[in-house]
């Protein structure tokens, strides 16, 4: 069963994502900001980890960096309730920071719980290339996005962008900077 370390400061975002990846065959530990989830980090080891970029006590894409830097060879997927892009041509492009600081992935706030499947499934897959993470989601293949979807780009350090119609949940802050 693979672990994932879930860190963000909204406890609702939390629960949700727990709640949700456990459905789906995951273990999933939750620390409420970025001191938790590096204690939680020196306590188990994990498979991926979910972090929101902008937390309390971590300036901006800190908690990226810090998280990447304690361990290097786990996915990370940043995620954050701020735009990563199109801020017009002389606004910063957050994506590419996220990308430098180490993330693998990145997805906006809120984005469907299928499509952060979808995103888990290439960051375990891209880690461990001769295990295909297929299967964890066997049982919601047919509603998957498929191959050329809008909403997934490029092999590496992606915004989601555009929601896949069809389902019924998205995961979205009730509040919160992240």
């Amino acid at each position: 069963m693979r672990r994932i370390l879930v860190v963000d400061d909204d406890p609702h975002i939390g629960r949700a994502l727990r709640a949700w990846l456990k459905r789906y065959g995951f273990r999933v530990s939750i620390a409420d900001g970025g001191s938790n989830g590096l204690l939680a980090l020196d306590n188990s080891t994990f498979d991926l980890m979910i972090v929101d970029v902008f937390m309390p006590n971590m300036r901006g894409f800190e908690s990226i960096r810090v998280f990447h830097d304690y361990a290097p060879t786990v996915p990370l997927i940043a995620i954050s309730g701020y735009a990563f892009s199109g801020l017009g041509p002389s606004g910063p492009d957050f994506l590419q920071m996220a990308v430098k600081l180490g993330a693998t992935r990145c997805l906006r706030k809120p984005f469907r719980p299928m499509t952060l499947l979808a995103v888990i499934d290439e960051c375990l897959s891209e880690a461990e290339p001769d295990r295909r993470y297929f299967a964890t989601l066997a049982p919601v293949a047919g509603t998957l996005p498929e191959a050329g979807d809008k909403s997934l780009h490029g092999p590496r350090a992606q915004v989601v962008t555009a929601m896949p119609s069809g389902f019924d949940a998205a995961v979205r802050s009730r509040g919160g900077a992240g």
